[in-house]
């Protein structure tokens, strides 16, 4: 039995693998969970291994290669025209199999441990920095309600906080106050 390539369709709990000989025929087609195909993959022939890039793709992709065999990731838009009937992991895991064979396929480099770690720090900022401006967009909505305004700028609001939570003679009610002040604290935090 040779094997031509590989395709793993990559889940959370099971993996899909495809395996093609030299024909094009499919060879293998099991499923496993993530420590069975990685014991199935150690005792295969060296071999050609598509996989999509998703969440997972870089750690399974670096222990395949320490394995020995030639892995590639394939963004998601470019396995999809490979898919031949009904979606389903097995179908999804013969198409990478096929589009990971292509010669002008485009693939997506992995990531190693570093640059996994500079992307992880990214999306938590920009989560934070999303968070801290709807809580700004909250507050200056309630206060507009009560016909307070402030300029766009989120230092100018920043600045006017402690007069607006201490300011008995604005239009605020004890429970709006109460609120407000619960996002400012939010706001300080993020």
């Amino acid at each position: 039995m040779q094997i031509r390539s590989v395709g793993i369709d990559l889940g959370k709990t099971t993996f899909h693998l495809v395996a093609l000989g030299t024909s094009g025929k499919v060879l293998v087609k099991k499923k496993f969970s993530q420590k069975q195909l990685l014991a199935f993959t150690a005792n295969m022939q060296t071999s050609l291994i598509g996989l999509e890039a998703c969440s997972g793709a870089h750690f399974l992709g670096r222990a395949l290669r320490q394995q020995g065999h030639d892995v590639r990731l394939i963004a998601a838009q470019f396995v999809k025209p490979f898919v031949k009937s009904n979606k389903n992991d097995y179908v999804d895991a013969e198409a990478i199999a096929e589009a990971v064979e292509r010669k002008n396929m485009r693939f997506v480099p992995i990531k190693t441990d570093d640059q996994l770690d500079l992307q992880a720090i990214h999306r938590v900022r920009d989560r934070l920095v999303s968070r801290r401006t709807a809580v700004i967009n909250q507050i200056r909505a309630f206060l507009l309600e009560r016909g307070m305004v402030f300029a766009q700028k989120p230092a100018k609001l920043k600045a006017a906080m402690a007069d607006v939570l201490e300011n008995a003679e604005n239009a605020l009610t004890p429970m709006m106050r109460n609120l407000i002040g619960m996002l400012w604290d939010e706001w300080k935090t993020v």
